[in-house]
């Protein structure tokens, strides 16, 4: 997939986020960029275990089949609040590819390095 492409779908979804945001009550969002990452980490963290919970991890329970559009629409839940934390943080969808990709070879480094 095109750089291009990558972007205007990032800008899409950045987009609906920001429209999204909008709708809400701010009274209750603290008002600094602290206050608000921390928020957004703990939505963030409560919203991966509602994905794990989609998950047969307890081994000492009986396992039920996997719903995968459960655990798509908990996925989804955590980018929610991964782009507001990204908008938060003032980063724009060329900032995002532009992370991602120092970090991704930083990670093939450290693979090929055996880390």
């Amino acid at each position: 997939m095109s750089q291009d492409i990558t972007k205007d779908r990032l800008e899409a979804i950045f987009s609906m986020q920001r429209g999204l945001a909008g709708m809400m009550n701010p009274d209750r969002y603290p008002q600094d960029v602290e206050g608000r990452i921390s928020a957004l980490c703990t939505a963030i963290i409560h919203e991966a275990v509602e994905l794990q919970r989609t998950t047969n991890w307890k081994w000492w329970k009986t396992p039920i089949p996997f719903d995968t559009q459960e655990a798509r629409e908990e996925l989804i839940d955590v980018w929610h609040f991964v782009i507001q934390a990204s908008i938060e943080l003032g980063l724009t969808p060329d900032d995002i590819i532009k992370e991602y990709r120092n970090k991704n070879e930083i990670n093939r480094e450290r693979q090929r390095n055996g880390y």
